[in-house]
Parts: C-alpha cells; sequence; structure tokens
C-alpha cells in the first residue's frame, strides 16, 4: 500500500464556484485541490486528484487506485450518486477503502438524492460541510 490517495469527483464538479454557490459553495475545485495537498502533506499522504463528466472515467480511476495500491480513495460521485449501481459494484469489486464525500447533505435535499448507491459500497460518507467535507474524508483515511 502506498501513501497515495486518489480523490475522484464526478459530473458537474468542474463548476465548483460557480454553481449553485448557495448548495455548494464558493470553493472551486482547486481551492479544495489546495485544501488537501495541505492536509495530506501534514499526514505524509499525496492527492491524486481527478474530475471527469463520464461515469466510465470514475469506474476507471477507481480500478486503477486499487492497481496502484492506493490507501484510499476519496468519491464524490455527483450525481451519479443517486444513480449508478455500475459505481457501486466497482466500489464492491475492490479492496481499497472509499470514502465518499459531498458538499450538500444530500438527505436534506430533494427525496430522489436521498438514496445513495455509493454510500451502500462505501466505508463511510462525509457531507453536509462543503469543502471540510474533504478534509474530514482525508483526515479518516489518515486515521485508518
Amino acid at each position: 500500500m502506498t501513501n497515495l490517495v486518489y480523490v475522484l469527483n464526478g459530473p458537474n464538479l468542474n463548476l465548483l464556484g460557480l454553481r449553485e454557490p448557495e448548495i455548494y459553495g464558493s470553493d472551486t475545485l482547486d481551492d479544495i485541490a489546495g485544501l488537501l495537498d495541505d492536509r495530506a502533506r501534514e499526514h505524509g499522504l499525496e492527492i491524486d486528484l481527478h474530475q471527469s463528466n463520464h461515469e466510465g472515467h470514475l469506474i476507471d480511476w477507481l480500478h486503477e487506485a486499487q492497481a496502484e495500491g492506493a490507501k484510499a480513495v476519496l468519491l464524490n460521485a455527483g450525481g451519479y450518486t443517486h444513480t449508478s449501481i455500475a459505481l457501486h459494484d466497482a466500489i464492491r469489486a475492490i479492496v481499497t477503502p472509499v470514502y465518499e464525500v459531498h458538499l450538500s447533505d444530500p438527505s436534506t435535499r430533494e427525496e430522489f438524492r436521498h438514496r445513495s448507491y455509493v454510500g451502500m459500497a462505501a466505508t463511510a460518507s462525509f457531507c453536509g460541510k462543503g469543502a471540510q467535507s474533504y478534509v474530514d474524508a482525508l483526515d479518516a483515511v489518515a486515521e485508518s
């Protein structure tokens, strides 16, 4: 196992800071990457951050994390959280721990967001704290 932590971000997360800041906050994905890089150094970890609007890319990166011997994956699957059995199956197919991350708290939002296929397979979930959700998940990885 390496000190590498994959951070995977799904659809529309490339628009953070612009997209519905009242829900997702004003931090951009680059801002979050900076926070995670700083915290990772404190823990002796390294971050490999990716974003894609395509489900298959996320699945490929989950497989890659396993092949690279990553310590863990932080996954914000965006809207795929609530729809993707394929992501659920990919998480279950690997032994690398996957931590679900969300900026908002899906359980307090629209009904269709209450079911998380990602969460059903994830090691733990961190949500509702904006960018701090990512930091909290990274702290949990460091403590594991």
